[in-house]
């Protein structure tokens, strides 16, 4: 079956500014999802990682990419088409919550 990461992002005053109702709902659809079978987490704070040409490892505190709103989990699910991924994850916190889920069909053989 084909799978997906889903990237989640949002924060803390859309969370607040969601109806408790509509959150309590996103996080037992997480459940659900998760007790199905996808992999899911709410992210701590990345550090970013390079190696340039191989000449030695550079880290530097914080996300690599910067966006309007800061990565807040990830799923990794399966489904039977992009459609049914969306589907699944429309229901998720960070949709519901005044942010974005981005759905990345996995490139595998």
């Amino acid at each position: 079956m084909p799978r997906f990461l889903t990237i989640g992002y949002g924060d803390e005053a859309g969370y607040n500014a969601t109806p408790a109702a509509v959150r309590d709902a996103a996080h037992a659809h997480d459940a659900r999802l998760t007790r199905e079978g996808a992999i899911t987490s709410v992210l701590g704070a990345p550090v970013s990682v390079t190696n340039k040409h191989d000449r030695g490892v550079t880290t530097t505190p914080g996300p690599f990419m910067r966006a309007d709103l800061p990565v807040a989990g990830f799923s990794l699910i399966e489904a039977e088409s992009l459609e049914d991924a969306v589907a699944m994850v429309s229901k998720t916190p960070c949709a519901v919550a005044d942010g974005v889920v981005e759905v990345w069909p996995l490139q595998e053989d």
